[in-house]
């Protein structure tokens, strides 16, 4: 999700290995709430890859969060929302750029959401750091490289990650974002810097990755020239369009949305849509009727309209859920144990279960199927069921979907459907 802030652009919006943000869940006796507090953990250090600054990294390590310790799908991550603590500093450092803290502890502490808040407040906290990375081909460069580490250690072995490749840029962009000064980075060398620290990741790490270009609904004059970055790129590991933002923000109101995305369809450009996390349903059935989405970002709102949400289930849409954002942007209840994907699973729907903004929600994939676990009834079958749907519902090439299928069957020990 992204706003506008000052003449600024701002961002709007537990397997194999325990991630780097784990926190200690603890209901505290009240109707399904985690603390996001943080806690003394055991650590363990390993050897920093390629395109990090430092030579050793510290991660906490919390076992009892990892509730399926095998590979998953990950299909609805913003890069810019994934970012490294110790990157943030690092490039600060490096480009001489003032922070409100200067250490890891510090920093995440003014970063992140301890508890639920309105989307809007939930937005500005990019503005805390996203001025440090954009426009800094090194930083573009590590923060892909770095997420493919991070997921890798997650147990994702594919995932499809999303970004703006405007926020990122300093040039060839109206207005410039986070009240940069006009550079020579624009949004065409954004996107092949993320492909290449993609692409390292891919070489160093046991995970497949692929991107996902953003439109934002409040810079509907951007939205054209992402249809053509995805065109562009469309063999270079961007595999589909996203409209992000404001969902007040309709496409009527914007008519260059619906043309990018009606030049997407043309293209044979894959599409998603955020819509009815805090929205109405009407958005949802913009986004499928209008903007011609395969696939829905969050979507909760969805079961307000009882019709429209058995349509869905009919045509098989796929549903990007993301629990704990849900519950930190104040999309969905605070009490997990009324989620809206408790009734997507009972309704045997087609979703998967993602992270979002790890770094602002101090979270990871592992705490994300712990919640789903501890308070929402989750099984380890339905964790493969939904592992399964969701790489039948990625962007990957036919061919290469079979492969990530084969490999999924393969680790959860299930005999393959030959209707695929």
């Amino acid at each position: 999700m992204y706003i506008m802030r000052r003449a600024a652009v701002g961002w709007g919006r537990l397997s194999v290995v325990i991630s780097a943000r784990d926190l200690r869940a603890n209901d505290g006796g009240g109707g399904g709430e985690l603390s996001f507090s943080r806690t003394r953990t055991r650590t363990r250090t390993i050897t920093a890859p390629l395109h990090t600054s430092s030579a050793k990294m510290t991660e906490p390590f919390l076992p009892e969060h990892v509730v399926f310790n095998k590979p998953k799908v990950e299909l609805h991550v913003h890069l810019d929302g994934a970012i490294r603590v110790q990157t943030i500093l690092d490039v600060a450092k490096r480009r001489g750029i003032s922070l409100p803290a200067d250490t890891v502890e510090g920093l995440t502490q003014i970063i992140i959401l301890q508890q639920p808040v309105t989307l809007t407040k939930f937005l500005c906290k990019f503005g805390e750091y996203m001025h440090v990375i954009a426009g800094d081909r090194e930083a573009i460069k590590r923060i892909a490289y770095e997420f493919m580490e991070d997921k890798a250690r997650e147990g994702v072995v594919y995932v499809e990650v999303r970004y703006s490749p405007h926020l990122l840029a300093n040039t060839k962009v109206e207005p410039i974002p986070w009240d940069q000064k006009e550079g020579d980075l624009s949004p065409d060398e954004v996107v092949r810097l993320v492909n290449e620290g993609l692409n390292d990741g891919q070489r160093d790490f046991p995970i497949k990755a692929r991107s996902i270009l953003c439109c934002l609904r409040h810079m509907p004059s951007w939205s054209m020239e992402v249809v053509k970055l995805c065109k562009k790129y469309r063999d270079k590991g961007v595999v589909a369009i996203d409209l992000a933002g404001d969902e007040s923000l309709n496409c009527e109101a914007f008519p260059e949305h619906r043309m990018a995305y009606e030049k997407a369809v043309r293209s044979g450009i894959h599409r998603t849509v955020h819509a009815g996390e805090v929205g109405p349903p009407s958005v949802v059935k913009e986004a499928v009727e209008v903007l011609k989405a395969e696939r829905v970002g969050h979507g909760y709102r969805t079961l307000e309209d009882q019709d429209l949400y058995k349509k869905l289930l009919a045509q098989n849409m796929h549903f990007e859920i993301c629990p704990i954002s849900s519950r930190l942007t104040g999309a969905c209840d605070s009490d997990f144990t009324k989620h809206p994907v408790i009734r997507f699973r009972e309704d045997g729907a087609n979703y998967s279960l993602n992270t979002d903004d790890p770094l602002i929600f101090n979270s990871s994939l592992h705490l994300d199927y712990y919640t789903a676990q501890k308070y929402m009834g989750f099984t380890e079958e339905e964790f493969q069921r939904l592992n399964i749907s969701s790489a039948q519902s990625c962007f990957l090439p036919e061919e290469e979907k079979k492969a990530l299928l084969n490999q999924l069957h393969e680790a959860y020990g299930m005999v393959q459907s030959t209707a695929f």
